[in-house]
């Protein structure tokens, strides 16, 4: 009890007599000889031992004194001895002198150790955390926990004009996701229709990425030279649709044996059907290892393999060889492979294994001979690969779409629900029951209000929204018009976007300046159509039909064979777009 009442009091004279030995310690310590160092490790441990000596001595009510670094209990005389005589075993290369000052270093290290010694009282830190185990107040790479490592990856995408974009995405992210985060930062129009496409051109190659491919996995696979392509591809789940045109009943091995027509249902149940295995058979030129020459050869394609008959079209397994595994390949669509690998024909195509990078010896070149046996191998590639996994990227956006359907559709008010067509054209209105009638008259409203407005323009001052002035350059703001292109760039264009029926663009004509071109593709076949302007009354005109109807501008014309076919072999229906990123 009296040990704790004396604390407060001591633990000041402590306090001073530390300060006091502080400001000796430079002058009282001994200095070696100009051949030895200064051993500041042994100060360190004496001056830590004299320490916690003192701590003991004031709790037992004796009072401590320290005369050159030298331990004293009151009531003792001893004569004063060197620091180095305080250990017995340290050797003579260590021993102090009075006579050499103390670097500067060593009272730095004392004053750190000083300040750690037992002999003050322990503050409780309040934030552990910020401080290194050994108590000192500054951070340290190791204090800190460690952090988790980074789950983002860095893709580059480029856009038909060849302009890139850097995003960072997960590393589990798939081909979908991107496509919906790149819609959405392009502002694109979002009808499920963008792709992301593996693009080699070193070896003129590319595909289409599947929706559930992981982007990372797949980017892992690829050279530096190869890179990602954004854009439309609306044949990517058109079989689904139409069936028949993509599988003739030719090149479907068990409808020739039954020699009876195809049901859609059925064709597709067998192709989704893991059980089943519909035979896809042919004739395809295949370029030969390490030569120039193509052979053509009849085919087997099997969920098994693609095989190839050394004997004729013989299907007997002592007959067939293996040319291409399904499993651990990827079908590309080969670019310009009549010009470069001196192909038979311009539908090439190449099954290409995962481990494979830029070896072309182990590239399984093949060639079709039209646009729709080549799909139909291609496509059959994709179902016997992935099977139900397709379907199901099918169905996702529609079912999105359904359940946004439910809360985005407008709420009409009554006044616009009160709304019906009316013919004003007699002496009493009538209401106009016949949908197709009013639906007419609503064409002939519009084509009136057109007119009306022209002739107010024409009687004032000409400006830069004159109604003649627009219809000559409005068109060139819409997605569908590409401008000054070539017959074959619009081919390309075509063939890259999807063979699909109703898949179109505009552009100028390069032997009429004043005339422009429809490009249509229509059974996977692509024809072009001139559009012909036309005057009348004063006011130009556009028509496709040799002024049996006339337009007041392109996109008019555009707007009418979207809901009519008229001279066209089927309706406008995919604009061909290209978005810059």
């Amino acid at each position: 009890s009296r040990c704790s009442r004396n604390r407060s009091p001591l633990h000041g004279l402590l306090t001073s007599l530390i300060s006091v030995l502080q400001r000796c310690m430079y002058l009282s310590l001994p200095q070696p000889q100009p051949e030895d160092d200064v051993d500041l490790e042994a100060l360190v441990n004496d001056m830590n031992s004299s320490f916690e000596n003192l701590y003991s001595s004031v709790q037992c009510e004796s009072t401590p004194l320290l005369h050159n670094g030298q331990l004293h209990r009151l009531g003792e005389t001893h004569a004063p001895t060197h620091a180095p005589n305080l250990g017995q075993q340290t050797s003579p290369h260590h021993r102090l002198h009075r006579s050499q000052p103390m670097h500067i270093l060593a009272v730095r290290r004392l004053q750190e150790q000083q300040y750690r010694t037992s002999s003050l009282p322990a503050i409780p830190n309040p934030f552990p955390e910020l401080c290194s185990p050994a108590g000192s107040p500054t951070l340290c790479p190791g204090s800190l926990p460690p952090s988790e490592p980074s789950d983002k990856s860095i893709v580059k995408v480029f856009s038909e004009d060849c302009i890139g974009k850097v995003v960072e995405i997960p590393a589990e992210m798939t081909a979908r996701d991107l496509c919906q985060l790149l819609v959405y930062k392009s502002h694109c129009v979002d009808d499920n229709s963008w792709a992301l496409v593996e693009h080699h051109p070193a070896m003129g190659l590319e595909r289409c990425l599947e929706d559930h491919e992981v982007v990372v996995q797949v980017q892992a696979s690829m050279t530096s030279e190869s890179k990602f392509l954004f854009r439309k591809n609306y044949a990517k789940y058109e079989f689904f649709k139409n069936p028949l045109n993509f599988f003739p009943e030719q090149m479907v091995a068990w409808c020739q044996e039954s020699n009876s027509t195809i049901p859609p249902s059925h064709l597709l149940q067998s192709f989704l059907n893991s059980s089943s295995c519909p035979e896809i058979q042919g004739h395809l030129y295949v370029k030969e290892s390490s030569r120039k020459a193509w052979k053509k050869q009849h085919m087997f394609l099997r969920r098994s393999g693609l095989y190839v008959s050394t004997k004729g079209a013989s299907k007997e397994p002592r007959h067939l060889q293996l040319l291409a595994d399904l499993e651990d390949s990827n079908i590309f669509t080969v670019i310009a492979g009549r010009r470069i690998l001196n192909a038979p024909t311009e539908y090439g195509f190449c099954i290409k294994p995962n481990r494979v990078r830029s070896e072309q010896k182990e590239l399984r070149m093949l060639c079709a001979e039209d646009e729709q046996s080549r799909t139909c191998w291609m496509t059959a590639f994709r179902l016997f690969k992935y099977g139900i996994l397709l379907y199901q990227n099918y169905k996702i956006p529609q079912q999105r779409k359904a359940l946004l359907s439910h809360f985005s559709a407008p709420v009409r008010s009554v006044s616009e629900n009160s709304l019906v067509a009316m013919d004003f054209s007699g002496r009493i209105g009538r209401v106009i029951d016949n949908p197709v009638e009013a639906q007419s008259a609503a064409l002939e409203e519009g084509h009136a209000w057109r007119k009306r407005s022209q002739r107010m323009h024409n009687l004032g001052s000409p400006s830069p929204l004159h109604p003649s002035s627009l219809s000559a350059v409005i068109h060139k703001t819409q997605l569908w018009f590409h401008g000054r292109i070539t017959r074959e760039e619009s081919h390309r264009m075509i063939h890259q976007q999807g063979q699909v029926d109703g898949l179109f663009l505009l552009r100028d004509s390069q032997s009429n300046p004043k005339a422009f071109v429809l490009t249509l593709c229509h059974h996977q076949k692509i024809k072009h159509f001139q559009i012909l302007p036309c005057e009348e009354d004063g006011q130009m005109f556009f028509s496709l039909d040799d002024g049996a109807t006339k337009f007041t501008d392109l996109i008019q014309l555009v707007e009418f064979y979207q809901l009519n076919r008229g001279v066209l072999p089927c309706k406008l229906k995919h604009p061909c777009t290209i978005v810059a990123l």
